[in-house]
């Protein structure tokens, strides 16, 4: 027992019998009343006073037969609840139910409890708990139809209508807390015009229900200053807080006008906003996901690697566009099948050649929480034939260099050794030797800087107004005598305009240019110089008679250390700088150089070089 209470075992059997809600009546065995407490006065009309030790009269006459077998019935060791009739003091009739009991002294029957309901009670309360039923299973309905919606915007406003249905407020609305601020996201029974207002977060009822740590909030005033006092004959807001783990995404607003909120609307609207929470967390990291999974499929389409994806039996799921244009396999042929190339080690590089010539550079790498394979490759033909051409370039220089500088040694040597046993004209002969073959060590020399200038874009240039056709003719003047194969044939219109550009570098163009079309048409033949003005440019072609360029070839002979192996060119040496260097220098005054095929047979080289302004021509302005 409490040290606050300090009354004996009767007292509190009478408190409790007072403040009893129901009407208790006590009988003995001759139906005597023993007990009849405040409740029964109330329902009854009689006081206890009038009632103790006597007969209660409310029992209608025709229900004594009734009421006497559920006293038979208790007086046996029963218990008994009977819907039935009884009288007031005023004559009313009331239905009731009865529970009835026996009074037990020891192992005694000393009489009879019988406690009455109102069923106006009862009903009442059957109703609320029917109510209650209803309104849970179509929360569960609505929970439900939330959860299966993943796009934010659909999901919130699925919330505010289905919180109006559940809790009679008169409109709805969904706040995101957006950092500082609160955004409505979703409204029902409100103009469209309120979606997307923002208020701070510290100065809202949001914050207040942050800070009281409560999850749902009742609040009626000062509510005229609020975007929700657009709701006409607004006295009532209610809020929950939308929270996942601990992380409040927002909250949701029940506004009323008409009716007041109960105890069962409240607590629907805290578990509506904890259902709220978890569908709009959920939809959050679907969208995330969503997001997550355009940007991986941007990032593997646009990918200039080409990319596949193998599943654990090493069948093709995912075949990116770089990797049907790389292997000129189109994704419907692939995916579904075995991977058209062999498949690396996770971790390793394989290099290997496809059967239509490009060489790929695979890696791969395992997915150990699905068992699949990602493939990465990426063409390294053009990588490769440069690797190639620079093992050759090396290859071909030694031995460009090799030849003359033997020569010069053998014949220093000889001179040094021998020189007063040598004729003037040995001498003479040895020396002119020399003489020319470090000339063309100077020339080879030249080249591979001019190369190396170029490869950096560092082609000394100065672009100036000159004359081409005096040029083209000091390049030819000549050349008829270095050659009893060749002829040499110069057609030059009068007039022939200036160009723009270096007079230096054009002579080393040109002269690189005459220089292959001996070179290459071994057996002579007629070497043509041409030159005339067209559009705003000079053109001039360079035709030989000699082995001529394979088509696949003509824009490759341009490219550093290429000697194409077409025809029978790849037999007249070089370092492969020659024709790529004449390009670099065309084009850094602004012009061109090109290869092209000559009718009846050879190779027409044409260079093309901006033809200087006219004196007296205005220039636009831009």
């Amino acid at each position: 027992m409490g040290d606050d209470w300090a009354g004996s075992d009767d007292e509190i059997a009478r408190a409790a019998l007072d403040s009893s809600p129901n009407a208790i009546i006590s009988l003995d065995r001759d139906q005597t009343v023993l007990v009849w407490n405040p409740a029964a006065e109330r329902l009854f009309g009689w006081t206890a006073g009038e009632m103790l030790g006597r007969r209660a009269p409310i029992v209608p006459g025709e229900l004594t037969a009734e009421h006497n077998a559920m006293l038979e019935h208790v007086r046996t060791g029963g218990q008994v609840t009977l819907r039935t009739k009884r009288l007031r003091r005023d004559g009313s009739v009331v239905d009731l139910r009865v529970d009835a009991s026996a009074l037990l002294m020891g192992n005694t029957v000393a009489g009879y409890v019988c406690v009455h309901h109102l069923t106006e009670a009862d009903e009442a309360a059957r109703h609320r708990m029917e109510r209650r039923v209803r309104l849970v299973r179509r929360l569960t309905d609505v929970v439900g139809d939330i959860n299966a919606e993943l796009e934010l915007p659909a999901v919130l406003d699925r919330i505010a209508a289905s919180l109006t249905e559940l809790t009679g407020a008169d409109a709805g609305g969904f706040v995101l807390i957006d950092g500082e601020r609160l955004r409505l996201m979703s409204a029902h029974h409100l103009p469209d015009s309120l979606r997307g207002a923002t208020a701070d977060l510290r100065t809202s009822l949001v914050d207040r229900l942050l800070r009281t740590g409560k999850t749902v909030l009742l609040e009626s005033d000062g509510l005229d200053d609020l975007v929700w006092a657009q709701l006409d004959g607004l006295h009532t807001i209610a809020l929950g807080l939308a929270a996942v783990g601990g992380r409040p995404y927002g909250a949701l607003y029940a506004l009323f006008a008409k009716r007041k909120p109960g105890h069962l609307e409240l607590e629907l609207l805290e578990l509506l906003a904890g259902h709220a929470g978890i569908a709009a967390g959920n939809a959050m990291a679907y969208q995330d996901a969503v997001r997550q999974r355009a940007q991986e499929r941007a990032v593997f389409d646009a990918s200039a690697d080409g990319i596949a994806v193998l599943d654990s039996a090493g069948l093709v799921t995912r075949w990116n566009p770089a990797a049907a244009e790389l292997t000129a396999l189109p994704g419907d042929a692939v995916v579904g099948g075995p991977l058209p190339f062999p498949l690396p080690e996770p971790g390793e590089k394989m290099t290997f050649q496809l059967a239509n010539g490009h060489w790929l550079d695979v890696v791969s790498a395992e997915i150990e929480e699905t068992g699949e394979v990602v493939i990465d490759f990426r063409d390294v033909t053009r990588a490769k034939e440069l690797e190639e051409a620079k093992d050759l370039f090396l290859a071909t220089t030694s031995h460009e260099l090799r030849t003359p500088i033997t020569i010069v040694r053998g014949f220093a040597s000889t001179l040094d050794s021998r020189w007063d046993k040598l004729s003037d004209d040995e001498r003479r002969s040895a020396v002119h030797t020399i003489a020319e073959r470090s000339r063309s060590l100077g020339q080879l020399m030249d080249h591979l800087l001019l190369g190396a200038r170029a490869g950096a874009d560092e082609v000394p240039v100065r672009i100036e107004s000159f004359d081409l056709a005096e040029r083209i003719h000091a390049a030819t003047l000549g050349l008829p005598v270095l050659s009893d194969k060749h002829r040499v044939e110069v057609v030059i219109p009068d007039g022939l305009p200036p160009v723009m550009g270096d007079a230096l570098a054009t002579d080393i163009v040109l002269g690189q240019l005459l220089e292959n079309a001996f070179k290459y048409s071994p057996k002579g033949g007629l070497i043509s110089v041409e030159a005339w003005p067209e559009d705003d440019s000079v053109v001039v072609v360079v035709d030989d008679e000699g082995v001529g360029i394979a088509p696949d070839d003509r824009d490759r002979v341009f490219e550093r250390f290429v000697q194409v192996d077409s025809g029978d060119r790849r037999r007249f040496g070089g370092v492969g700088l020659g024709l790529y260097i004449v390009r670099s220098l065309a084009r850094a005054q602004g012009g061109d150089v090109s290869a092209h095929s000559r009718v009846g047979g050879g190779t027409r080289m044409r260079l093309v070089l901006a033809a200087a302004p006219t004196i007296g021509t205005d220039t636009p302005m831009r």
